[in-house]
């Protein structure tokens, strides 16, 4: 190497295996998304028609969602003492507190989508959510991100012939709008403030 040249800076240091805390960049404020453009009418509709045959079997699916969800992501357990030294799927599918969460996950998703000709009631909706989940439960809010790309992977797999690619496509587009309002709820509260000055 000649005098001139310089060394090639360092690589970035792999992810962590698991969400473990907030990681520098990740939810402070300058890097929360910028807000999701405006469902049109035709996406609303295909939201709503792949939904309903999702929230047939609501419960069953919100199941598959959290086991999944824990299984990857153990650390999101330690928010749930219910739950949370569980190992093992089938323990986890007898359980009716994760029956019971799983079923309120569905609800405000379902809530959701039945308003989505209403932005101010979803704003609302997710504000509530985000708020409870900042102030009651302290849950980090990537996970948030997490869930939603885990339920994006369950609904493709789980329902096949309603998910097609530009069908992925426009949930991803809603649940980058949930992620919004969510994120916009700790922003109120002041969480992303606090996190941030850990970092």
């Amino acid at each position: 190497m000649s005098r001139r040249e310089s060394p090639p800076p360092p690589s970035p240091p792999p992810p962590p295996p698991q969400l473990l805390g907030v990681q520098r960049g990740e939810v402070e404020s300058d890097d929360r998304p910028e807000r999701a453009e405006p469902l049109s009418d035709a996406e609303r509709e295909i939201i709503q028609d792949t939904w309903g045959q999702v929230y047939k079997n609501c419960e069953d699916v919100g199941v598959s969602v959290l086991i999944r969800f824990f299984v990857s992501f153990p650390s999101a357990k330690q928010y749930f003492s219910q739950f949370q030294d569980m190992e093992d799927p089938a323990e986890m599918e007898k359980s009716s507190q994760l029956r019971h969460h799983a079923r309120r996950v569905m609800n405000a998703i379902n809530t959701v989508v039945e308003n989505l000709h209403d932005p101010e009631k979803v704003s609302s909706v997710l504000a509530l959510v985000g708020k409870a989940h900042a102030i009651k439960h302290k849950v980090e809010p990537m996970y948030f991100k997490i869930l939603s790309g885990v339920m994006l992977e369950v609904f493709n797999e789980d329902f096949p012939e309603f998910f097609p690619a530009e069908v992925q496509v426009i949930w991803t587009k809603l649940m980058s709008a949930v992620y919004w309002h969510v994120t916009g709820a700790y922003t109120e509260v002041g969480w992303l403030q606090v996190s941030s000055s850990a970092v």
